[in-house]
């Protein structure tokens, strides 16, 4: 069995109103394309809700009411429904959002259609190392649900690109991933929080290449001072453990073209702690790359087979049984 932990959908309703690639609602043509591979089970959801991850000029994201969110989720529930040899899903909120929008993801987490939750590194440029996500934390932990950390639309630092979407896409989102999860490490989420399942999508981006800079990043802030003020908020841990020890409790997906990444990623996270993972759909580049790609990455039989199926398994309650 192979599980894809990261793939997306969208409604036919979000069709009619914004911009998407067309893969988004070829579901059956999906669920058909990885199962020649031996691909068996997708876990599905979206980064913006009911929103899209193309720019439309005057859209937020985050303004979407409960109504829509609850709409859009009812369709992933029935297409779970649909398809559930093949599908299992994530549940979006932003993490900013308010008691009333955890309630209702919680509520959502409830139904068996769904295993995880999806949010954003950044929300409208705030990472979730801000004492604002405690909330939203503490409900992760408290429901044991693995949380896929996955880029917005507008990552911070989107604006000087000057609308050029590959920069965007390819560039800016790994960056608010890297820079998004340093923050909740230095925020000690994972210190006070420690059933915490956190996945951080497209091999982590650039956390791996710098687990050293991470701890130096922590000393400066325990040191405090003009140059590193040390924060007073309570969920502010920078004397908790060094962030190079904590990148080995983060989970990360290998939704990336470069073995690099992975060999990076192989060393820091572990085996252990690696989840295949294809941003399909919406990418179209050939799947039997996501997998060939991992060939090429030196692992050990056993390790290979933990990263395609059995890490996942663990982290989100799957079973043979749900194997179609």
């Amino acid at each position: 069995m192979t599980i894809d932990i990261h793939g997306h959908v969208t409604s036919p309703e979000l069709f009619k109103r914004f911009p998407m690639p067309a893969s988004l609602a070829d579901i059956d043509g999906m669920i058909e394309q990885k199962a020649a591979l031996g691909i068996d089970i997708t876990i599905v959801g979206s980064p913006v809700g009911a929103g899209t991850m193309v720019p439309v000029p005057g859209l937020d994201n985050y303004d979407q009411s409960a109504e829509q969110l609850d709409s859009f989720h009812e369709w992933v529930a029935e297409t779970i429904r649909d398809h559930d040899d093949h599908l299992r899903g994530y549940v979006y909120v932003n993490p900013f959002g308010g008691a009333d929008g955890l309630d209702r993801a919680a509520k959502r987490l409830a139904q068996p259609e769904f295993v995880g939750l999806i949010v954003n590194t950044s929300v409208r440029g705030e990472y979730l190392g801000s004492p604002a996500a405690e909330d939203f934390f503490a409900l992760a932990a408290e429901t044991g649900s693995p949380v896929l950390l996955h880029p917005p639309a507008e990552p911070v630092g989107a604006a000087p690109m000057n609308g050029n979407l590959g920069l965007i896409e390819h560039v800016s989102r790994p960056c608010d991933i890297t820079c998004g999860v340093a923050s909740i490490l230095l925020a000690g989420w994972l210190d006070k929080y420690p059933t915490l399942k956190l996945i951080a999508a497209n091999a982590g981006g650039a956390l791996s290449l710098l687990r050293e800079k991470l701890d130096l990043a922590q000393r400066r802030a325990m040191a405090g001072g003009p140059q590193g003020t040390r924060r007073s908020e309570p969920s502010q841990q920078p004397d908790g453990a060094p962030m190079s020890q904590q990148l080995s409790r983060i989970y990360v997906d290998t939704a990336t073209p470069s073995k690099l990444a992975l060999t990076a990623a192989v060393e820091v996270f572990g085996p252990e702690h690696m989840l295949f993972g294809t941003d399909s759909p919406p990418l179209t580049a050939p799947l039997r790359s996501a997998l060939d790609i991992l060939d090429r990455v030196e692992m050990a039989t056993e390790q290979r087979q933990q990263v395609l199926s059995g890490n996942a398994c663990e982290l989100f309650g799957l079973t043979e049984a749900d194997k179609p």
